[in-house]
């Protein structure tokens, strides 16, 4: 089994840039801020949720 450190430390600008490559290639210029948008309200919404949810259980 390969520990995560080990697999962090494979990962190079070479690999970023294909990443990004193919994400350009699959989604499109135009698509990736909407899907960037779209990603940062969910993540928005989750934090709220569990903020929400902490002050539920300070109160209790």
């Amino acid at each position: 089994m390969i520990s995560s450190s080990i697999f962090l430390g494979m990962i190079g600008a070479p690999q970023i840039i294909l990443i990004v490559v193919v994400v350009l290639l699959l989604f499109g210029g135009k698509k990736i801020p909407e899907l960037m948008r779209g990603l940062g309200s969910g993540i928005k919404e989750f934090k709220d949720a569990s903020k929400d949810d902490a002050k539920k259980d300070d109160k209790e």
